[in-house]
């Protein structure tokens, strides 16, 4: 049995079930309220029956205080009673017009109360005409004691009688009560019973798999979001990553573009550079040129500065040799002074050129010297002017080498250029053509970068529907 069977019959069986005890309900309500109608029956015959008593009571009261005082405001209650007699009997008859006994036993203290309020209006009369006596003597005969003695008996009877029918009336209110009450805990307990078993056909048939469709729903809407939701964000990062990626491919050809023109450019500074290193290899072949020639000027002049060491060193020797005559002259002039002495007078002119000769020794002694130190500086200077003869000459040699070695290293310069320019030839026809290929990938890309835009946009709008849908299934789990 599906939901679609279980709720008709369910509910049609509790609905059947309460229409039934309902209809009990209402038989044994109305079995209820007319057996309470007939015990307000009862209490209202009985109570009339002692407000009738009453009534006469206060009517032979009233009675007995006129003929004591004889004022007329005691007869109240008797004229009361006389007043509303007749209607008390036919309201009291109208009640009990449905048993006959108790009707008959009515017409009695009718009659008894007649007898009685004859009698009370003949003594009220006798009082009110004086014939006190008479008045005595009726009393004394005791006549009217035994009228209200009888209704008294009569009354009480009635009373009795109605007692047991209100008892009967009571244990059958009481019995219809119970059944009443029975139908309807019968009623509730079987709804409540039908109720459970439908309630639990229902969660078992219907509710427990809607939970479940709606719990498996909730989670599959959920797990579905979560990946939607990632795949919107992967969406989102390819095409930022796209945009980001194509303004790169962008740079990219312009910088392709660029490197073209810069290949270009370095083509024809190779070109300048190529040119730069035949005329640097010239330049390079007549440096070796001047190296030679300058070689063989150092040579010379080593030879030169060799030559002037060796006429150095004779100026020397001539200088040693002046400085030994002038030391001579010198002893010479001493001598000759010695002698100017000694010879006095005629001596003293010799001794003038002997001083004078002495002097310029002197001097020439000094010349000497002083010549002898410029030799020495000379010849100092000489060997240092050899030394770097020498050290010129191994530079030139050293700087020979490098030319040399310079000149191979352009040769291999100028090899390298040409290999140089021939390759940034290729390489700029290589940038051509990789500016063509960023072109088509830039338009790839922006092909990509729509379509990335278009699959983030779906996945948002399926996104918001399995939302949607999750919503619709927490809304059902909370039905449920």
């Amino acid at each position: 049995m599906n939901i679609k069977q279980i709720l008709p019959l369910g509910f049609g069986v509790i609905l059947l079930i309460v229409s039934i005890n309902s209809l009990i309900t209402l038989n044994s309500t109305s079995t209820l309220k007319e057996s309470s109608e007939w015990v307000a029956h009862t209490y209202q015959v009985q109570s009339m029956l002692r407000g009738l008593e009453k009534s006469l009571v206060d009517a032979e009261t009233g009675q007995r205080g006129f003929i004591i005082t004889g004022q007329d405001e005691f007869l109240d209650p008797y004229n009361h009673t006389e007043q509303n007699l007749d209607d008390d009997f036919d309201q009291l008859s109208d009640k009990i017009s449905d048993n006959p006994e108790q009707l008959e036993r009515l017409t009695k203290v009718e009659e008894l109360a007649n007898n009685k309020l004859t009698e009370l209006q003949q003594t009220i009369n006798l009082k009110k005409a004086g014939q006190d006596d008479m008045v005595l003597d009726i009393m004394l005969s005791a006549q009217g004691k035994q009228i209200m003695d009888e209704i008294r008996i009569q009354i009480a009877e009635m009373i009795a009688v109605e007692s047991d029918l209100l008892s009967q009336r009571q244990e059958r209110t009481q019995l219809d009560y119970q059944l009443v009450n029975l139908g309807a805990w019968i009623g509730l307990i079987t709804v409540f019973l039908v109720g459970i078993l439908v309630l639990f056909l229902i969660n078992r048939l219907a509710i427990q798999p809607i939970n479940t469709v709606a719990n498996t729903i909730a989670i599959s809407a959920h797990e579905i979001a979560t990946a939607i939701e990632q795949q919107e964000r992967t969406a989102s990062g390819q095409a930022a990553s796209v945009n980001t990626t194509t303004t790169t491919m962008d740079e990219l050809e312009a910088s392709s573009r660029q490197s073209a023109s810069q290949a270009d450019a370095a083509s024809e500074k190779a070109q300048l550079a190529l040119q730069a290193a035949e005329n640097g290899n010239n330049t390079v072949s007549q440096t070796l040129e001047g190296m030679n020639q300058l070689t063989q000027r150092v040579k010379e002049i080593a030879d030169q500065i060799t030559r002037l060491s060796e006429q150095t060193s004779q100026i020397g020797n001539i200088s040693l040799i002046v400085s030994d005559l002038a030391s001579q002259t010198n002893m010479l002039a001493l001598n000759a002074a010695v002698e100017a002495v000694r010879a006095g007078e005629q001596g003293r002119g010799f001794s003038i050129v002997a001083s004078e000769i002495q002097k310029l020794a002197d001097k020439s002694k000094k010349s000497t010297e002083e010549i002898n130190t410029l030799v020495d500086e000379i010849q100092n200077s000489i060997r240092s002017t050899v030394i770097a003869a020498e050290e010129g000459k191994k530079t030139v040699n050293w700087s020979m080498s490098m030319t040399q070695n310079t000149t191979q290293a352009f040769v291999g310069i100028t090899n390298t250029i040409n290999t140089v320019v021939m390759y940034n030839q290729q390489i700029s026809l290589n940038v051509q053509q990789e500016v063509l290929a960023i072109q088509q990938v830039v338009e790839a890309m922006e092909s990509i970068n729509q379509g990335a835009k278009e699959t983030a946009l779906g996945i948002r709008q399926t996104r918001i529907g399995t939302e949607n849908l999750k919503q619709v299934a927490e809304q059902l789990k909370t039905i449920v």
